[in-house]
Order: structure tokens, then sequence, then C-alpha cells
């Protein structure tokens, strides 16, 4: 059942995002929960991450970053850890990356979805018509229920426009699946990396297997 009201979390901190274990972070990501406060009034829009991948350029042919490629959109990435990447995707949607490591190490995990907490009356005005376990269940599905978009590019996830809170949990290894990531075809070798976690039964992950 999606929760109204939670108990307000501590806020992740630099050292969770610039650690060098890329594929930890994704893991440890789940269960973890994402906060988007509204710009006019504060109010918290807020979900439970449930699905994440892991981007591990420069080597990672899947990760906007191969062969250390920094432009406009990716100098983001070679940040040190701990700020969020967002971009626009086949001409329709955003999607919401953290990035991870140490600075000119360009990895990323991106946040593919959540199962909604607080805010989910705003979320459903975002995404009219959705079922509760549909209104996040993708990557831009999740950035049009959040409300988040290109201006949050490079936010500071220690901040106050987006952040990240640990709410007390930790998952065991057995309530998490993993699995290739998704749209990568282009990847080669790299295709079948198993570098996408989820949280087993979760009904608010993307795909269940």
């Amino acid at each position: 059942m999606i929760k109204s009201r939670v108990s307000v979390g501590k806020k992740l901190a630099r050292e969770f995002y610039t650690r060098s274990d890329t594929l930890r972070v994704a893991r440890e990501l789940l269960g973890k929960r994402l906060v988007v406060p509204s710009l006019t009034d504060g109010v918290r829009v807020s979900g439970i991450i449930v699905e994440t991948e892991a981007y591990m350029g420069p080597e990672d042919k899947g990760a906007h970053s191969y062969n250390n490629r920094r432009t406009p959109r990716t100098e983001v990435m070679f940040s040190a850890g701990g700020v969020a990447y967002v971009y626009f995707i086949y001409g329709m949607y955003y999607q919401f990356n953290v990035v991870v490591n140490k600075r000119d190490v360009p990895h990323a995990v991106l946040v593919r979805a959540a199962e909604p907490e607080e805010g989910l009356e705003v979320m459903r005005e975002r995404r009219p018509g959705k079922r509760d376990t549909e209104i996040a269940s993708g990557p831009g599905k999740l950035t049009i229920a959040f409300g988040l978009d290109r201006s949050y590019n490079g936010a500071d996830l220690t901040g106050e426009r987006v952040w990240i809170e640990d709410v007390g949990r930790r998952l065991r290894a057995s309530e998490i699946a993993y699995g290739p990531r998704i749209g990568i075809d282009y990847a080669e070798e790299f295709v079948d990396r198993p570098w996408r976690f989820w949280i087993k039964d979760n009904p608010h992950a993307s795909r269940k297997r």
C-alpha cells in the first residue's frame, strides 16, 4: 500500500556517491527515497527507488561517456559523485541519473523506477489515468511524475532541489534481482552485462525480469 505519511530520512552524504564501486552504489540506492520538493510551496514529492542501472564509462560501451567522450551533455558526468545527470532522450523524455565515483571518472546510475510515497496526488495530476503502480515504473515516467527536467542537470544531491534519503532499511541480497540493462542494443559486448538491479517482486519496477 502506498503511504501518505512518511518519516523523513537522513539525506545521503557526498561520501555515499564518491565511492569507487559503482555497482555497489547502484544496488544500495535500492530502497532509498528520492525526494523532489515543489519549487513553489515546498511540498515533497517522493518515492522509494526500486530499480537502477549502472553505467561505467569510459570502458562501458553502453555509457554516454564511453571512451571518455566529453561533450556539453556529458560534462556533468566528469564531476565528483553526488550530482544529478539529466538528459533528454527519444525527443520525448528526460532521464534522471546519479553521478557517482570520483571526479573525472564518468560513472552514473540511472534511476529507472520508484514506488510513490509522498505527493501522490501531484503525481497523478502529472500522469493522469495511470494506475499507481505505473506512475513511476520507468525512467521517463519517473521524471514526469517527479517533475524532473533538464533544469535539474548538475543539481547537488546534498542540496535543497533534489536529494536521496536513507530510510533506515538495508535490503538483503536475496531481495535484489539483477539482469541486463534495457535499450542499449548498440553496446556490443556490454549489452548483456547484469548491471540492472531491482527489488524482487516489487510491482513498481519497470520490468520484472
